[in-house]
Parts: C-alpha cells; sequence; structure tokens
C-alpha cells in the first residue's frame, strides 16, 4: 500500500512509525528539513522536502499513486491540509483525509461537502480527544473502555491493585467461579510489563495488571464486583486546563452533569473561555499544579477530575493528588507514549493521548472495507476492532474453534441485529454480523483477511 503523509510533526510522525510497522510503501512530505531528518532517524519512510500545496512537491510524493493520503502538517491553518488534500484527489489518490481544527466542518452537511469534494475524513484530533474524555468520564470503574453498538457490547479495562481478589487466580479457575455469568463477558487480554498477553486457561493474574475484558450491559456490574471495582455516578467534574481539548470536554460535560469548572492559570484565556462557554461553567484563574490552590477550589467536592495542560508530568501528578483528594475519577492528557503506563502505574484512572486515538481512526482506512472501527487502547499495542462479516468470508466458514484464527488475536463478541452476545469456541459467525476483535499488531493484517 502506497501512503503519503503530509506533515511531520507529532501526529504525522507517529503515524509514520505505525504504519511503516505494517511494512507499506511511506513517504512523508514536510517543508521542514529538521523534522524530516527525525522521522528519518526512528521510521523506515522516504522523505521529500517541499510545500504540502506544491503540485511539484505533492507528485514527487507520490500523491498521483496514492492508496492512501493523509494531510496533517503541524503549525499551520487547517486550509492548508484542505488544499493539500483536495490537490492529491485530483491528482490521483485513491483516499485522503485532512486534519482540521473547526468543530463546524463536523456538522453532517458540511462533512458531505467535502466527501463531494473528494475529502473521505476529516479529523479534529482536539475533538476526537474531548469526546474520548466524555465517554471515558460515565466509566467510573473501569481504566478504559470502547463500546460497541452504543454499548450493547464494551470492552472495559481494569487495574489490578494490591487488594484485587483475582491476584494469583488462573484465568481457568476464575471462569470456573464465575459458570453462570460466563456469557456475560470474558476476559480476552492482559497488559503486563509493557508486554500483551492473550490468556489461555492457566495464564495467572498478578499485581498491577491492566485486564482487558469484554462483557454485555447487563454484565458489567457483576464484572465490576468481581474486580473489586465500584462505580460511581459522576454529577460534577474539574478540569484543570483551559486548553482547545479542555473547552469542547467543559462544553460537551456541561450538558450532562450538574457542574463544570475550569482551573486555567492564563488570565486572558480565562476571559476568551469565559466569552465562549455558558455561564454555568465556572472558571477560575489559577496553578492548578499548587494543591492548596485545588483545596481551595473545593477539589474535593467534584466526582471527576481531568487534566489537560500543555504539561504531561503536571497532569499525571495532578491526577495522583486529586486520587489522594478522594476524587473517584481522574483523566490525564499525555502525549508522550513513554508515559503512559507511567501514569497508570503511579494511579491515574484514565489517560489520553491524542496520536493514539486519531492513528485509529486513519489506520481503518489501511484494512479492507469491512472494519467499521479501530481504537488504540491505552497501556497496550493491541488494538480494538469492528468488523462487519463479508458473505462467504473466511470468518463465517466454521466455527470459531476450527477457524485457525490468528493466536495474536481474540473474536470477544458478536452483534447479530438487536442481539448481542459474547464468543465462544462453540460461536459460529453469520454474514452481517458486527464482530468485537481484539488484536496484537502483527496480527491485524491476517485478521481482515478472515472477514474480506
Amino acid at each position: 500500500m502506497k501512503i503519503v503523509i503530509v506533515g511531520a510533526g507529532e501526529i504525522g510522525s507517529h503515524l509514520a512509525k505505525m504504519l511503516s510497522h505494517e511494512g507499506g510503501d511511506i513517504c512523508v512530505l514536510d517543508s521542514d528539513a529538521s523534522r524530516l531528518a527525525r522521522i528519518s532517524s526512528v521510521a523506515d519512510v522516504a522523505v521529500v522536502n517541499g510545500n504540502p500545496t506544491s503540485i511539484k512537491a505533492l507528485k514527487e510524493a507520490g500523491a498521483h499513486k496514492a492508496d492512501l493520503f493523509i494531510s496533517v502538517f503541524p503549525y499551520t491553518n487547517q486550509e492548508i491540509n484542505i488544499v493539500s488534500a483536495i490537490l492529491a484527489k485530483n491528482l490521483g489518490a485513491k483516499k485522503v483525509t485532512a486534519r482540521i481544527s473547526d468543530e463546524e466542518y463536523l456538522t453532517p452537511e458540511n462533512r458531505l461537502l467535502f466527501k463531494e469534494m473528494g475529502v473521505e475524513l476529516l479529523f479534529y484530533p482536539e475533538k476526537i480527544a474531548a469526546d474520548e474524555i466524555t465517554d471515558q468520564i460515565k466509566h467510573t470503574g473501569t481504566t478504559e473502555s470502547m463500546d460497541f453498538a452504543r454499548g450493547k457490547l464494551q470492552i472495559v479495562v481494569f487495574k489490578l491493585d494490591d487488594d484485587s481478589p483475582l491476584i494469583d487466580l488462573k484465568l481457568g479457575e476464575f471462569a470456573a467461579s464465575i459458570a453462570d455469568d460466563s456469557l456475560l463477558f470474558r476476559v480476552i487480554a492482559i497488559s503486563r510489563d509493557e508486554q500483551t498477553i492473550i490468556p489461555r486457561f492457566d495464564t495467572k493474574f498478578q499485581y498491577n495488571d491492566l485486564v482487558y475484558a469484554i462483557t454485555l450491559r447487563d454484565g458489567l456490574p457483576d464484572l465490576l464486583r468481581l474486580f473489586g471495582k465500584s462505580s460511581v455516578e459522576v454529577d460534577s467534574v474539574m478540569i484543570m486546563g483551559g486548553s482547545t481539548t479542555g473547552e469542547l470536554v467543559a462544553k460537551s460535560l456541561s450538558k450532562q452533569l450538574g457542574r463544570v469548572k475550569i482551573i486555567e492559570k492564563d488570565r486572558e484565556r480565562c476571559l476568551d473561555l469565559s466569552s465562549k462557554l455558558d455561564s454555568a461553567i465556572l472558571i477560575s484563574n489559577g496553578d492548578g499544579r499548587n494543591s492548596d490552590f485545588l483545596l481551595e477550589e473545593g477539589i474535593k467536592d467534584f466526582d471527576a477530575f481531568v487534566a489537560l495542560t500543555d504539561s504531561d508530568e503536571a497532569n499525571i501528578l495532578a491526577c495522583v493528588a486529586a486520587k489522594k483528594f478522594g476524587i473517584a475519577k481522574t483523566v490525564a492528557g499525555v502525549e508522550n507514549l513513554e508515559y503512559i503506563r507511567l501514569a497508570e502505574e503511579m494511579g491515574v484512572d484514565t489517560v489520553i493521548n491524542r496520536k493514539l486515538i486519531t492513528a485509529g481512526r486513519i489506520f481503518k482506512f489501511t484494512l479492507s472495507g469491512k472494519a467499521r472501527f479501530v481504537k488504540y487502547m491505552s497501556g497496550t499495542n493491541a488494538e480494538a476492532l469492528e468488523y462487519t462479516a463479508a458473505p462467504d468470508s473466511r470468518v463465517t466458514k466454521a466455527a470459531l474453534k476450527d477457524l485457525d484464527f490468528p493466536k495474536e488475536a481474540i473474536i470477544g463478541g458478536v452483534i447479530r441485529g438487536s442481539e448481542s452476545f459474547i464468543a465462544v469456541g462453540e460461536t459460529q459467525i453469520e454474514a452481517y454480523d458486527r464482530v468485537a476483535v481484539f488484536a496484537l499488531p502483527e496480527a491485524v493484517k491476517e485478521v481482515d483477511k478472515f472477514f474480506k
């Protein structure tokens, strides 16, 4: 697959590294030689130094024969990415996508307008991150979650603390102890010491494990109980950092929760937020890194705390402090991928990384048209995918236990019409079933073949 990426900033570089591991023919176009030098040192990609809206540069990068063209040029107006994507489409690129920074473009009628111009996907990383945070605030007992079919099936993640009843228990023993509930949920993966394990019956749960389970909506309360977790109703949230993402989170949550407060240290930004946001959203000017200031602002009276400053370290430490103040749910924006596991080990409930979330949306375009959704789960290199089974595809030919499905992947659940159920060995996938899959990176392309 020929892929051209315009922009060697944070998101472009992450995509280049990720997609180069899939064995594609990748070329990165950027006007900054130093950014190109950095990406060349960490990823097996070709580079072209040129203007992202130059037809000559686009042709040199191979945009006219690209299977996928991604425009994520950093530190510039969104118009540069849009023009670059439209030019690439007209030069011959098969699929094009562009980064934007205006929520107005995401309305259904405007999306349609851009599709008519040839831009298949517009993505706004800050909005994607804000939507993810808003969704995760609902799940106080879990580290992370992913919903299929509006929550009929959910992948949820639990961190095993030192008092977890599962520690030293084998998966087979756990399954035997919940035989009556076994069709409501299933453990599908464990992340341990930066490795992801597709567990077998003799796999033992250990302290600090991140355990991934798939569950029906009705199975979630029992799953929380078995993992020694509790769910708290969130009706108030404090947001540290009035960034674009913080603004979008506040705007969204103010429609759902009783109380939302933003803490922002820049006075001018506070005035800007006050003029933009609903008057019900409280805005305080001060440094959220100061615990005394947070106490003065009533942090103990809030159900959830979200840290979204431009400092990963500040976000992590503020969430650790919020936990000590008794906050039920903490969320930290962390852009350095190496800090994600550290944040989780320090007790941050949910870590949000814009690069990972955005990458999942774009990676879908490298798979068959049967992949409905892709999400990179924090704390693991694995991917959660939703597929629609094509008629006569390999996945429909036999029961799961007889399919020779990749060992580095697992089918967790199925949505068939209005029904949803947990997949087991005897399950037979049917045409048009929506199927939830959890897969390690090396298995994704092979999994994709089963659904074509």
